[in-house]
């Protein structure tokens, strides 16, 4: 299943970095040879300098919120009167609900950061309160979502923060059962369809593994399951458990295959950067193992430019809405960054294990038949 080289094309209203002849030539092993790590940490390191004069701006930070929070309370209004009598018009406000869903979540992100705003206090304070909306314990998301940025694309530090990826020697060494629960994991309908609502509704209610054993996190847990019994408790008292459940969790549910898809694409695809501990780098991770997610305005804007993820990992302080302006000033990147489509983000789900020896993630079907 190694995902397919094409010409990159891009998506209609979206814009590619300029680029020489040279920075598209050859497939995945090419542009790899052509960008090797010690140029990718050379140009992170520049680059992450440069943009560290992309901050927080305040006013900035309170029209995005505003913009964002209001017409989402508005359509859950609409769609909460609608599912009294026009279920069909809840289900269909669910869309951009759930896209207003996951902007929210992106400004939780930045506050995570703490790039949202200046003020540490001002952007916890946010974080916590938006975890409410999007489920999403914000202590205990913060520190996992640190060991993410702090280890991405290192081999020996995988487990917490990143999705679930075996080399293939680790796969291989699987007995069958523990195979088959890899494959199912890695399938995109049990990933996505599946695990990212149950992530999110159920599994991020319990304080399990690093989480139980740090008290900020279980702390956060425990207090968000509190805040929201409170919040969604009145509404399912004045108006019924049935109605507030019918309209909140299809929003919840579509944000969170949303989320998962973009966090999917920003890491797998065929030619990342994964290392071993000894030869893994910040900067070189960051260009070379975080993707550039082409996107369409519209789903820029609902997802918070968060498809620049290689700037973003190279400089976690920079807000979302200034991601745009330091990817165009930064049009070098061009050559070693890697550019994704939708078209292509699709192909990238067919990616399951990390070939050591081409240095590519590849399908399942191409594993060689080992010898007797």
């Amino acid at each position: 299943m190694a995902l397919v080289s094409i010409e990159k094309q891009p998506v209609a209203g979206a814009e590619l970095p300029p680029q020489d002849d040279g920075a598209r030539a050859g497939g995945p092993a090419e542009r790899a040879a052509q960008a090797p790590a010690s140029e990718a940490e050379l140009l992170g390191r520049l680059l992450a300098v440069r943009f560290k004069n992309h901050g927080a701006d305040l006013k900035r930070s309170l029209v995005q919120l505003v913009t964002t929070a209001t017409p989402f309370i508005a359509l859950l209004v609409v769609m909460g009167v609608a599912s009294r009598g026009a279920y069909w018009l809840t289900l269909l406000l669910a869309i951009p609900t759930g896209g207003l869903l996951v902007r929210l979540f992106i400004i939780q992100h930045d506050c995570g950061h703490g790039s949202f705003f200046k003020s540490r206090a001002a952007n916890d304070f946010l974080g916590r309160v938006l975890g409410v909306l999007t489920m999403t314990p914000y202590s205990s998301w913060k520190q996992g979502h640190a060991v993410h940025h702090a280890t991405t694309g290192n081999l020996d530090r995988r487990g917490r923060g990143d999705i679930d990826m075996l080399t293939v020697d680790e796969y291989r060494a699987l007995t069958p059962l523990r195979k088959l629960a890899y494959r199912l994991y890695r399938n995109p309908f049990v990933m996505v369809l599946l695990g990212a609502p149950i992530t999110f509704i159920l599994l991020q209610r319990l304080p399990t593994g690093p989480a139980f054993r740090n008290r900020e996190a279980r702390h956060s847990i425990l207090l968000l399951n509190v805040a929201l019994a409170a919040v969604f408790g009145l509404p399912m008292i004045l108006f019924g458990v049935l109605p507030v459940l019918m309209t909140y969790l299809p929003v919840t549910i579509i944000s969170s295959w949303i989320g998962n898809w973009l966090f999917y694409v920003q890491h797998q695809f065929e030619d990342a950067y994964w290392e071993r501990d000894g030869e893994w780098n910040f900067h070189a991770a960051a260009v070379r193992g975080s993707s550039y997610f082409v996107l369409p305005p519209i789903l820029r804007w609902f997802s918070g430019n968060i498809g620049m993820h290689h700037i973003h990992h190279l400089c976690s302080r920079i807000p979302n809405y200034r991601l745009r302006a330091c990817f165009k000033s930064a049009p070098e990147l061009a050559r070693i960054a890697k550019p994704i489509t939708l078209l292509e983000s699709l192909r990238c789900w067919r990616l399951a294990l990390w070939d050591e020896q081409s240095r590519l993630l590849v399908r399942f079907r191409d594993l060689k038949p080992q010898a007797a």
